[in-house]
């Protein structure tokens, strides 16, 4: 039975990593396959819009005859209560977890698994979430409103505060008064320092979504401003929060708005994120990096394309920046009958020491007016997940998401919300999108190369 469990257990992860979703994450130790830690990003158009939000988890010995125990992380440590479903101590309230009463069919049974538990938490993450409280149906409506209007507005802010700019803070190493503390270089050049077993004890908290949230705060950068511009419209900062009636002493979400402080917190981020690449490229150069394994792999890697690009009929061309194989330009030129025709541009590709773990990021050099890249040249692309080390599909998934004709709508991919909600539109928003295209494309012939 418990060989089956474990059996059972991987295979649903190893689904949710193969697929395509943007907006769930999945991850666990080899060691410990029955604790998993999942991330779901907020879902568009509601107060948890692009929010990094972190769950525990653990399987027991009876999965899936019996579900597993889910834990909210992301919570201020136990002082925000993010939804009425989801509480401050952790606990999120759903019927198929047995944690909440529902109706008949709705309890746990072994068809369910690990996606359907997470698309229900995910569910929870709606445009009015005060709707989630019980007897919201029979409640006052008048005065309800003003709370759902309340409650929205507190849930987008702590959403910026918490579940991006502090984790991502944490991450970077900000401190309050917003100095970037440096990575030690245990942590540049021994990948393996962050097992406990192998540090005595002091290990590195393992957080195994970080390099996936800093590449997403790139894509939805601008969209978090544009959420603090309107915010800021609606509240004053030091207005405080307002308590909902089913919030208790210590499982409220208590506060006060600061939307001008949260908008200073989030540039210094992007600058400390910028300054990530350069360092990369400084530490590709140095004596302990030039001849490692991921050095020499990418060096191959570079030439290997290159060359393939000779045998093409495509004439994109790759080459390293200074010898640096940490750092390669890549020239993309417009494919023929399209609106891209005749456009040149350059993108820079930064690998991090510790490819593949952390994946490169990705900026066009020349300019691109384009719903899939952002206003600071950050491409939003989808590489293979089982090939993240083959530098050429990501230079192909980057070269697909420019030139794919027919896209699904996707919400998750709104990187630059003016050419979004152009390319989106009416037919009329349509034509303006695909001027500004073009012109963008005959300016990148008249830039330097």
């Amino acid at each position: 039975m418990a060989d089956q469990s474990i059996i059972r257990i991987t295979k649903e992860i190893g689904e949710l990593q193969k697929s395509s979703d943007l907006s769930i994450a999945v991850a666990f130790r080899d060691r410990d396959v029955r604790n998993v830690k999942a991330l779901i990003i907020g879902p568009h158009e509601t107060p948890y819009e692009f929010g990094f939000f972190e769950f525990s988890v653990k399987f027991n010995k009876e999965y899936p005859r019996k579900s597993p125990t889910v834990t909210g992380t992301t919570t201020n440590s136990g002082r925000c209560r993010f939804n009425p479903n989801i509480y401050a101590s952790g606990k999120v309230c759903l019927s198929i977890l047995g944690t909440w009463r529902g109706e008949r069919g709705e309890e746990w049974s072994a068809a369910q698994g690990l996606e359907s538990i997470l698309l229900s938490i995910q569910s929870l993450m709606s445009s009015n979430p005060y709707e989630n409280e019980p007897g919201f149906e029979d409640a006052n409506q008048t005065h309800d409103k003003e709370n759902q209007k309340n409650y929205i507005a507190k849930i987008r802010h702590e959403t910026l505060r918490i579940s991006i700019i502090q984790r991502l803070e944490e991450y970077l190493g900000i401190t309050a008064n917003g100095t970037v503390t440096p990575a030690s270089e245990s942590e540049y050049f021994d990948l393996d320092m962050d097992d406990e077993n192998d540090m005595g004890g002091s290990a590195v908290p393992w957080e195994p979504f970080k390099d996936l949230c800093k590449r997403r705060f790139l894509w939805y950068y601008d969209s978090y401003l544009d959420t603090i511009k309107k915010a800021k419209e609606e509240v004053k900062d030091s207005q405080p929060f307002t308590r909902m009636p089913f919030e208790g002493a210590s499982n409220s979400m208590d506060g006060k708005f600061n939307y001008t402080e949260l908008e200073q917190r989030i540039r210094r981020i992007k600058a400390a994120l910028d300054a990530e690449p350069e360092k990369w490229a400084t530490e590709g150069i140095s004596p302990r990096t030039k001849d490692t394994t991921v050095a020499v792999n990418l060096a191959r890697q570079c030439e290997q394309i290159k060359e393939s690009y000779k045998h093409s009929d495509v004439p994109h061309n790759v080459e390293l920046v200074d010898n640096n194989p940490f750092v390669w330009n890549v020239t993309y030129f417009g494919r023929p009958m399209t609106n891209l025709d005749g456009g040149m541009f350059r993108i820079r590709l930064n690998f991090s020491p510790r490819f593949p773990e952390e994946q490169p990021r990705v900026k066009f050099l020349t300019s691109m007016f384009h719903h899939r890249i952002a206003a600071d040249g950050t491409p939003c692309y989808f590489p293979n997940a089982s090939r993240r080390e083959d530098v050429k599909q990501h230079i192909d998934a980057i070269i697909e998401a420019l030139e794919e004709e027919q896209p699904p709508y996707d919400p998750r991919t709104l990187v630059h919300p003016e050419a979004h909600k152009l390319y989106w539109g009416n037919p009329d928003e349509r034509k303006m999108y695909n001027r500004q295209l073009r012109r963008s494309v005959q300016r990148s012939m008249e830039e330097d190369f």
